[in-house]
């Protein structure tokens, strides 16, 4: 690759690492990258890549919000647990599973967070200290978000860290900041559990992954300072233009 080449990929990785670290989505600005530098790329190649890239990044994320905010263990850790084995098992079913089947059912999803969030102006923005959470509740958060959305996420992807937010925010009665935090922690299982089935079927490479990991981490690292200095309101905003994006990616991606 040409210098040119060279720093646009550093450039989007660094971009995606900042992207995840708010909200999640940073696949959206790295993989097109990587197809467009390397238009004859395998797509598995692509995300493989793209997981040792994001997996850097979402670690010094998570670190940077556990040392900054009130990070609930308990769910974060097995959840994160559960998300390994869930993405690999997603990454080992991807070929079997057409990507058009989800697309429709991704974009509704996306389309109607998009309106709740847009209509509840307090969702997110306060968290509602008057609610007891049940155990049978943190149970069920951990396994949906460790198995269902780290199956998604090894399957799949796009919308990860939005869906992990959103599950946080509204089963846990989460603030936006609160939630983004355990996404994180979480988002490192998934991209660890997709990451070594993408590595042991050599759909990775190495050298150019670990210079965008370097990026990454600078965007990622800027990325948690940033939301953790503006609030759950500054995540909010991203949350919903990430959102909308993703809808608008996908749809091309689904019609053209």
């Amino acid at each position: 690759m040409d210098a040119i080449g060279v720093a646009g990929l550093l450039s989007a990785a660094a971009a995606a690492g900042w992207v995840d670290a708010v909200v999640g989505g940073g696949g959206l600005v790295l993989i097109p990258a990587l197809m467009v530098a390397f238009p004859h790329l395998p797509p598995a190649t692509a995300l493989g890549t793209n997981k040792l890239t994001a997996i850097s990044g979402t670690t010094v994320a998570a670190v940077t919000y556990a040392r900054r905010t009130k990070l609930d263990r308990s769910i974060a850790l097995p959840a994160a647990g559960l998300a390994v084995p869930a993405a690999g098992f997603g990454a080992l079913s991807a070929s079997q599973l057409p990507a058009d089947w989800f697309r429709p059912v991704i974009m509704a999803l996306l389309i109607a967070v998009a309106v709740f969030v847009t209509t509840r102006p307090s969702f997110g923005a306060l968290q509602e200290h008057g609610d007891v959470i049940s155990r049978r509740r943190r149970l069920f958060v951990v396994a949906f978000a460790g198995c269902g959305i780290g199956f998604y996420d090894g399957v799949f992807g796009p919308g990860t860290g939005t869906f992990l937010i959103m599950a946080f925010t509204s089963l846990l009665s989460m603030e936006f900041l609160q939630s983004s935090a355990l996404a994180k922690v979480v988002n490192v299982g998934t991209n660890l559990g997709a990451l070594v089935v993408f590595a042991a079927q050599g759909q990775v490479l190495w050298l150019l992954g670990a210079g965008m990991a370097v990026c990454n981490i600078v965007g990622a690292r800027l990325g948690a300072k940033t939301a953790l200095r503006r609030g759950s309101g500054f995540v909010r905003t991203v949350l919903l233009v990430v959102v909308m994006v993703m809808v608008l990616k996908l749809a091309i991606d689904q019609f053209r």
